[in-house]
């Protein structure tokens, strides 16, 4: 069966920006303390008038129009989120409708950090499979709605926004665009990272993260970079879950990826939980940064301390 590309990708963030210095003003903190500890400077939050299925739809069609690709063209919608508010329709439905999509296939994955890269696996099978011919694949979370803004450690962390990305069959004799995805899961510490709760909530241990980020995932991205048929030296650029600088900046070191641009959009953009990866490359894209063919690892972790990660070509 043919392998799967990505034609195309696109982003979108809310316009309101709350800067370090406003979240002083809202809790005992400060713009020095947070760039030491997380490197983050300002984050994008979301009206209480834009839906999680709006920032998604959004970034959908800049990836279409991206693309240039009609949206009766799609027949696979995959969203991965973590802050659904409501169970059905699904978020994946709305975005189709939305769109105004005729009849594709439409379904949620909740690995909530690790959420993009595994719908991109899924739909990337299912290409592969002949389930679909072309997928639009979205990462959105609005993570304000589920912030205790009282509770410094968290709410410093995080923003909204989303990314997609147009993933379709490759042509007769061209190389796959998407390598195997290496992805798995560490079940007996999901309560690390949680959502929980009526109101849900986010809560973390940011020192289990920490420790278990930086220490066990670089051979597991090096691992995803064997089955691409590379080495981490060959990489134009590394993406990875834009948790904090503090995480991001010494997991690329340690992958040993020593020629490629690292992506840091955590320090304009905050934790945007399934929407960073696609966001951080989007953005990398579109500043030219990264161009046509050049290989990129995509790498997202935390939630449920699930991983998952592959490498693809830049659009």
């Amino acid at each position: 069966m043919p392998g799967s590309r990505i034609a195309a990708v696109g982003h979108y963030q809310p316009a309101k920006v709350l800067t370090n210095d406003d979240l002083a003003g809202m809790v005992d903190t400060s713009d020095a303390w947070i760039r030491s500890r997380v490197g983050i400077r300002t984050r994008h939050i979301a009206g209480p008038e834009e839906p999680v299925d709006e920032l998604a739809a959004h970034a959908a069609a800049k990836a279409l129009a991206a693309a240039g690709r009609a949206p009766a063209s799609v027949d696979l919608v995959v969203v991965a989120t973590s802050t659904a508010v409501d169970r059905s329709p699904n978020m994946a439905a709305r975005v189709a409708a939305r769109l105004g999509l005729p009849s594709p296939a439409a379904l949620d994955v909740n690995v909530v950090c690790a959420g993009f890269t595994h719908a991109l696996a899924t739909a990337d099978h299912a290409v592969r499979a002949g389930a679909a011919s072309r997928a639009v694949v979205i990462g959105a979370d609005k993570m304000s709605e589920i912030t205790d803004w009282t509770d410094r450690t968290t709410c410093v962390l995080v923003g909204d926004g989303a990314g997609a990305a147009v993933v379709e069959a490759c042509g007769e004799g061209e190389e796959p665009g998407i390598s195997p995805v290496l992805w798995g899961s560490v079940p007996e510490m999901g309560h690390a990272v949680r959502i929980e709760g009526q109101p849900a909530r986010f809560a973390q241990e940011g020192q289990s993260v920490y420790r278990w980020a930086t220490t066990q995932l670089p051979p597991l991205a090096r691992a995803t970079c064997e089955r691409a048929g590379l080495t981490p030296a060959d990489l134009a650029a590394v993406v990875l879950h834009q948790a904090n600088l503090r995480i991001v900046e010494p997991l690329a070191e340690r992958i040993g990826a020593v020629n490629a641009v690292v992506a840091r959009d955590v320090v304009d953009s905050g934790n945007t939980s399934a929407a960073s990866v696609p966001l951080a490359l989007s953005k990398l894209v579109e500043r030219g940064e990264i161009v046509t063919g050049d290989p990129v690892l995509l790498f997202g972790f935390g939630g449920n301390l699930s991983y998952a990660g592959q490498v693809v070509r830049c659009p």
